[in-house]
């Protein structure tokens, strides 16, 4: 009984965490909805951890975006003040981190983009991307494995 009791009181305190993590990358998807600019920074960032401006902006302009230093350095400024990065001030260079999870900002935007463009249907929106790019070997065998493993946790 004892450990039921110490079980539950965990239980609760975790699905109240979780609540308040969620309820916190909602209200945040609310007000701060990245632009496709934020989103190009962001991805740097997911990619190759928390860096400076000047690698950011040197990733950035490998992709074929033509942008000054300037430019990336005021757009990680205002991120910045809109709680998308957090900035180390400790160093002589600042170096800057995304606060937000990549999984977060895509699940956010795939569950708008499903219930806005697809009305609310997953399979039509995997049907119309599979239909519009050509799918490798490899990208055909991991959704297999999601189907896989959906069917096998549905069962359960």
């Amino acid at each position: 009984m004892k450990y039921f009791c110490i079980y539950e009181i965990f239980r609760i305190y975790l699905y109240e965490e979780f609540r308040i993590y969620l309820n916190s990358i909602i209200f945040f998807m609310s007000l701060h909805r990245p632009t496709e600019s934020e989103l190009e920074i962001l991805e740097v960032l997911w990619e190759n951890g928390p860096n400076t401006v000047r690698f950011v902006n040197m990733q950035l302009e490998r992709k074929g975006r033509n942008v000054g230093y300037t430019t990336t350095l005021k757009m990680m400024q205002i991120m910045t003040e809109k709680g998308m990065l957090s900035r180390d001030t400790s160093g002589r260079t600042h170096i800057y981190n995304p606060v937000i999870q990549a999984s977060v900002i895509r699940t956010a935007l795939i569950e708008r983009l499903v219930n806005s463009v697809f009305g609310g249907s997953a399979s039509r929106m995997v049907l119309q991307a599979l239909g519009n790019h050509q799918a490798t070997q490899e990208e055909l065998r991991e959704i297999r494995e999601l189907i896989d493993k959906l069917e096998k946790d549905r069962k359960k």
